[in-house]
This record gives C-alpha cells, sequence and structure tokens, in this order.
C-alpha cells in the first residue's frame, strides 16, 4: 500500500494543556448559521451536555500530500466522558501489532483461536457460530467490534493482548492520560487484571501456538477523582444517592481518540512513534470493515434492517436517514454508555472529492441518574450528532480547495451479501 506522506499543521498534541476548554472562533460562527432548536440547545449549554468537538480540516497539495488543520469547540481533555466502544479501536491495533510482533508461522489475523479460562469469573470461547470456519479469530473480532459494536469482540481482544500491554503500549506512543481497565463484563478490578490463556490452532484442531494467562502488576494512577450524577442503580436496581465513581474506569480522551484514527488512516501525518506497527495487508482489512456497513457483510449476517447503514455512523443518522449520501464513505468507530454518545470519523465523498475528519461526545442525563438506562439518546444526543455531521459536511461541500483530494487509498472493495438460507443476527450485546 502506497501510505500517504503527510505533514502535521496544528496538529493534536497528546498531552495537551489542562483546565480550560478550548473552542475555535470557526466553529462558534459555523455553529450559529445551525438554527435546529436541539442542535442551538446542546451548543448553547456545553457544560451541560460535556461537550466536546473536534474538527480537522484536510487540504492536499498538488502531490496529493495532506495538511491537517484542528479546530475545538469545548474541548478539554480533563473533561472525563466515559468513552465506552470507543476504546474497541486501540483494542484492535493493539491486537493486529501483536500479531505481527510476535513473528509465529501461520499465526495470522485470520488464524482460528480458542480461549480457556484460568482465574475466576474467566470464560472460555472455543467456537463461533457467527464466523466462516466456525472458530473465533483477531479478524472476525475486529469485524465484530467495527460493524456493530460487539462487545464480545472487544473483551476477547482485551484478553488477547493483556492489560499490562495494552496501557504501556499506548502510553509508549505517547497516550499518556489514556487507560484500559477493564472488560465489558461484570468483573472486579482484580479479575480484570488477569487474562485468559489463548492458543492458536490449525483448521484441524491441533496446536500452532499456546499463549498462557498473564498478570498485570503495573499500578495505575486514580488520584484524579471523577463522579458524575446525583445517584446510581446497583446490579440489582438498588438506588445510591450518590455520584457514580468513574475514577478506575476506562479513560480515552477525545484528542487520543480522533489522533489514534488519524494514526491509522494516515500514518505518516503522525511522528513515528505514535504509528502502530501495522502491515500493507492490515490496513488494507481496516480501511475496509471501518467503512462497511454491516448489511454488506457475509459473516457475521447480520440483520439489516436492524444493523442498517448507518447504525454506527451517527454523524449521518437520525430517524428518517439510514443511508449514507451517495458516494460518502464515513471510516470511524463509536460509543455510548453511561449517557455518554461519542464519534470518531473519516468522512469520504468520492462523489464530490472532499473529506475531514469530525470527533464529538456528547452527554445526555437528564435525571442525573445513572444506570437507569433512561438517557435521551434519541431525543438529544442522536438528533444533535447528525445536525454536527450535516452541518460540518455542507461547509465541506461549499468550502474552496486549491486541489481536490485524490481518495483512492480509501477505496475499498466491499463485500455482497450471499442469498443463503443462515438465519441473521440480531439484538447484539453492544
Amino acid at each position: 500500500m502506497n501510505k500517504l506522506l503527510a505533514v502535521f499543521a496544528l496538529g493534536l498534541a497528546l498531552t495537551t494543556g489542562y483546565g480550560q476548554a478550548r473552542t475555535s472562533p470557526l466553529l462558534t460562527n459555523l455553529f450559529a448559521k445551525n438554527q435546529n432548536p436541539v442542535f442551538q440547545e446542546v451548543i448553547r449549554h456545553p457544560d451541560t451536555y460535556r461537550l466536546q468537538i473536534i474538527y480537522t480540516r484536510i487540504d492536499r497539495d498538488r502531490n496529493n500530500v495532506p495538511t491537517f488543520t484542528n479546530y475545538y469547540f469545548h474541548v478539554d481533555s480533563t473533561t472525563y466522558f466515559n468513552p465506552a466502544s470507543t476504546v474497541k479501536l486501540p483494542l484492535a491495533l493493539l491486537s493486529l501489532e501483536k500479531l505481527n510482533r510476535m513473528k509465529i508461522p501461520d499465526v495470522t489475523l485470520f488464524t482460528a483461536m480458542q480461549f480457556d479460562s484460568a482465574f475466576r469469573n474467566q470464560t472460555r470461547e472455543w467456537t463461533d457460530n457467527t464466523s466462516e470456519t466456525g472458530f473465533p479469530s483477531i479478524a472476525h473480532f475486529i469485524k465484530k467490534a467495527f460493524l456493530v459494536s460487539d462487545n464480545d469482540a472487544y473483551s476477547r481482544m482485551y484478553e488477547f493482548v493483556g492489560q499490562q500491554e495494552i496501557n504501556r503500549s499506548l502510553h509508549a506512543k505517547g497516550y499518556l492520560d489514556t487507560r484500559i481497565t477493564h472488560r465489558f463484563v461484570r468483573m472486579t478490578s482484580e479479575e480484570n487484571r488477569h487474562t485468559n490463556p489463548v492458543r492458536f490452532i490449525r483448521p484441524d484442531g491441533t496446536l500452532i501456538y499456546a499463549q498462557p494467562a498473564a498478570y498485570n502488576p503495573d499500578a495505575f494512577d486514580f488520584r484524579r477523582i471523577d463522579k458524575l450524577g446525583k445517584g446510581y442503580l446497583t446490579a440489582r436496581d438498588s438506588l445510591v444517592h450518590e455520584p457514580f465513581d468513574f475514577s478506575t474506569r476506562n479513560k480515552y480522551p477525545l484528542e487520543a481518540f480522533q489522533q489514534t484514527l488519524q494514526s491509522v488512516l494516515f500514518p505518516q501525518s503522525v511522528p513515528e512513534r505514535q504509528r502502530f506497527d501495522l502491515t500493507d495487508s492490515d490496513y488494507a482489512f481496516l480501511y475496509q470493515y471501518l467503512s462497511q456497513f454491516p448489511g454488506e457483510t457475509n459473516y457475521p449476517k447480520y440483520d439489516s434492517d436492524q444493523y442498517y447503514d448507518t447504525y454506527v455512523k451517527f454523524f449521518f443518522q437520525d430517524s428518517l436517514h439510514h443511508k449514507l449520501p451517495e458516494g460518502v464513505r464515513v471510516f470511524n468507530k463509536v460509543g455510548w454508555a453511561y449517557g455518554f454518545m461519542t464519534d470518531a470519523s473519516y468522512v469520504a465523498d468520492f462523489k464530490n472529492r472532499i473529506e475531514f475528519m469530525l470527533s464529538a461526545t456528547i452527554y445526555v442525563n437528564k435525571d442525573e441518574i445513572l444506570n437507569d438506562n433512561k438517557y435521551e439518546y434519541e431525543s438529544v444526543a442522536h438528533p444533535f450528532l447528525y445536525q454536527l455531521g450535516q452541518t460540518v459536511y455542507a461547509y465541506e461541500l461549499k468550502r474552496k480547495r486549491k486541489n481536490r483530494p485524490n481518495l483512492r487509498e480509501f477505496k475499498r472493495q466491499y463485500e455482497t451479501r450471499k442469498n443463503d438460507e443462515r438465519p441473521t443476527i440480531k439484538d447484539v450485546d453492544n
């Protein structure tokens, strides 16, 4: 793959100044033009909605080399938001990176895997009937994590990479304010430090490589206290009248999220130490499944009515819009939990030859009770993110460019859904 040379201009600093939200006049002026009531309600009360937005303008020179300029709205890395499924992106990248560094013959992202249990509350996973081979694999986990944001896929990649390696690797790349502390299943902090034994097997079931169980002895820095709300429900639906404590939960600031996505799509645009150790075929695989629709995919065979084209494309999704505009593909990852809804996207419009990146997080929890599943996702978060996406997209359609981008790097050959008798998959845990 011919990776694009790129130049950093006003790029994201991964260890930014703290304590003061940054806002760019360009976005203030642009957002004032959209008088949609929901959009303006959120824009006028950014603290209430813990709103953060990063718009990344991309300009190309005559050799198609991109330059990136970031504009911010109420961005403050010290303002906590629950990253939810956004952490599936770095886990996918770290899983591929680990495979490449293992350098074990016959072990690839498509090699069958099996997970055993070796500590309290761990579970085994030997088969996967949603895959073509009937077995789990890193490739299949990444598909599930990207296409519909499957939670088990994340937890298994967490177990493969290991808690210690996840955090040491991200910190070594400069994501110092990021931490990944837990699976997406109910476990204690000590249980999350232990990860399962994993083995890679041949199609006939014989062993290629066995990875032993692991334990992370490293200490986390939990000195910063992050509490939200005025109460929360326990697992037994008992109401506790005190804020919910996120101080030991996963943390992934919006700037780190945006930078991770940029490092995948434009690896030459970030310093070498911030890149992931990926091959050309890894990049091709990631580009496909960051942008492919669930309904285009054969394995897993998701129900295309429930998991429609814009299901995880928040900047182009509302109650009326389940399709992207003609010629548009969105390469992104989203997350939603505890009232937070977050998206980092690279938008490529092949018809109009425009491109941009947009990242945002919003918090909607009017009653200030966590874990009660009463969040304003449909009435506020989704409409707002859609309006945000359309506002920036409309701006980009009209913005004058000295050079139109050649987007061949991101043109993918997507799957065609087979007409077979397998039932479609519904109601994924995500």
